[in-house]
């Protein structure tokens, strides 16, 4: 698994062995961040990626908030409750010397704590079928980790059906194989 472009494209990110993480496929992440560029519903305010917040939430390796650290965002916050996922992000992030502009955080994205400061971008892939977006993207919400207008992504199985909670206005909606990834801007 590489990333995909910016200023550490074609680099290596290491995953943990096994089914527990399910690192989004470099195709899919490669037209998640297009859409990201060059929606018509960014073409007014410019990219979400430009100094971007970003949360990493599931992040599992930390594929997809690197992959908006090497595409101009500021700083990434990764959340997983697995501490093996983080020392992977760990790992990742420090051979790619991207130690300073990350933030590893062992939680629950169903029960956060309070945010510190709320993010402009925010990347979801929650295991398959067990109707965790939902939930997840409530309790963020109400947690104070997304600010006005944030741009959500939600990476889910094309199978499991999908209806955004309140405050979350739908952008657009991609399939790719087995997965749809659904973006979501957040209103207050």
């Amino acid at each position: 698994m590489r990333i995909v472009a910016g200023s550490h494209r074609g680099r290596i990110l290491q995953a943990p062995p096994g089914d527990a993480v399910r690192p989004t496929a470099e195709r899919t992440r490669e037209a998640m961040f297009n859409v990201l560029t060059h929606a018509r519903w960014t073409a007014d305010e410019g990219s979400p990626l430009a100094d971007a917040r970003v949360l990493d939430a599931f992040c599992g390796s930390g594929a997809l908030g690197l992959e908006a650290l090497s595409r101009g965002a500021a700083a990434c916050l990764f959340l997983d409750r697995s501490q093996t996922a983080l020392d992977f992000v760990r790992r990742n992030a420090a051979a790619l010397q991207e130690e300073a502009r990350v933030t590893l955080l062992r939680s629950d994205a169903l029960k956060p704590p309070p945010a510190r400061t709320p993010v402009t971008l925010a990347f979801l892939d929650p295991p398959y079928g067990e109707n965790l977006t939902v939930p997840a993207l409530t309790a963020l919400a109400g947690h104070g980790w997304l600010a006005p207008g944030a741009i959500v992504v939600v990476e889910a199985d094309r199978r499991d059906p999908f209806v955004p909670p309140d405050r979350f206005e739908p952008l657009d909606q991609r399939s790719y194989r087995y997965t749809t990834v659904h973006y979501l801007r957040y209103q207050t």
